[in-house]
């Protein structure tokens, strides 16, 4: 039995693994369960075999519990309330729980975590803005439990199961809409530039501009985390310039409504004296003052799309037809645009 053998044409029971790798087939089986009392090197180990003989688990031998898997890379938003609430419906419809994880603000969950589903047995795992890195991608795969990613935050890989969202073509609209309302000076806080969404839109708003024939300032465009906190400095930044913009398309609510925050405070009013518009739609956009224009980014829906392909992944040998699905996002117009001040 040689490990170098090509992956699609490798087969080995419990117990040629245990052989090679020197240890008893029980020790095997508790490296596949994700117990704990398993020697890290032993671990280590037997997972390269795992690994390298392309073992899953049989369908049938997988017994499943009744959850799913939900990981944040952040969790203190309404962003992440929105995701949760998508997920939730699809999991009581099909009788699962959902358990909830945060990486800290990291995009790729610790090893420790994979360990914990491993032993969970869960009926599959959802990243958000999150990935998994190529060891932990093979513990999941080697136990039959499927993962998605929504709204993945880099390339998340040809053969990764992802649900997403029309970014470009959101900055796209959000600009091209102040750029109709006759603003030439428009800026653009942007989410953190490692994210494929954020480029995403700020090319969006690039192309827009560009389409227009209005050049792109570089000293109008600031780099933000998506938190309201940079829409508050950054809008300050931008809103002291001696030739400031007369309007901001925010890469998200949250920085829109620290943007409001600032203007405030400098005495501009919004729509009068600034247009602003942000992007996702959460349910706050209404009830501001006064109600923000933005991109509705459909992050229930996207949800239940994830929790849906993920269900699908789990009945099925076969992969479904469809498993990198982008659904379409539009500009919702409110009253924090109007014509620039003369």
């Amino acid at each position: 039995m040689k490990p170098g053998k090509p992956a699609e044409t490798q087969t080995a029971t419990l117990a040629e693994i245990a052989r090679e790798a020197g240890v008893s087939a029980p020790t095997v089986s508790k490296v596949l369960n994700g117990r704990a009392d398993v020697a890290p090197a032993t671990r280590t180990r037997v997972e390269e075999l795992l690994r390298a003989y392309g073992y899953r688990r049989r369908r049938a031998e997988a017994s499943r519990s009744p959850l799913i898997d939900l990981v944040f890379h952040e969790l203190e938003s309404a962003w992440a309330m929105e995701v949760i609430r998508g997920v939730e419906n699809v999991a009581r419809d099909a009788g699962l729980s959902v358990v909830l994880s945060e990486s800290a603000g990291r995009l790729t969950p610790g090893r420790t975590w994979a360990d914990q589903v491993a032993a969970r047995r869960p009926h599959g795992v959802i990243l958000v803005l999150s990935g998994l890195d190529e060891s932990q991608r093979a513990l999941l795969t080697s136990r039959s439990i499927p993962f998605v990613v929504m709204d993945p935050a880099g390339d998340p890989g040809a053969d990764v199961p992802f649900i997403g969202a029309t970014n470009w073509q959101g900055g796209l609209a959000a600009t091209r809409h102040l750029v109709e309302l006759g603003h030439r000076r428009i800026g653009a806080i942007t989410g953190p530039p490692h994210m494929m969404c954020s480029r995403a839109r700020v090319d969006g708003y690039r192309a827009a501009l560009e389409t227009a024939g209005v050049p792109a300032d570089p000293e109008l465009i600031r780099t933000g985390d998506f938190h309201h906190e940079a829409g508050y400095r950054l809008g300050r930044e931008l809103l002291g310039l001696p030739d400031r913009p007369t309007a901001v398309f925010a890469g998200n609510d949250l920085q829109a409504l620290g943007l409001y925050e600032a203007a405030r405070e400098l005495g501009l009013r919004v729509p009068e004296d600034l247009s602003v518009v942000g992007f996702d739609d959460l349910p706050v956009a209404r009830w501001v003052g006064p109600p923000l224009t933005t991109v509705r980014q459909p992050l229930t829906e996207m949800a239940e799309a994830a929790a849906r392909l993920l269900l699908e992944l789990g009945r099925s040998e076969e992969a479904p037809t469809a498993t990198r699905v982008e659904l379409a996002t539009s500009l919702v117009v409110r009253s924090s645009t109007a014509a620039p001040p003369r």
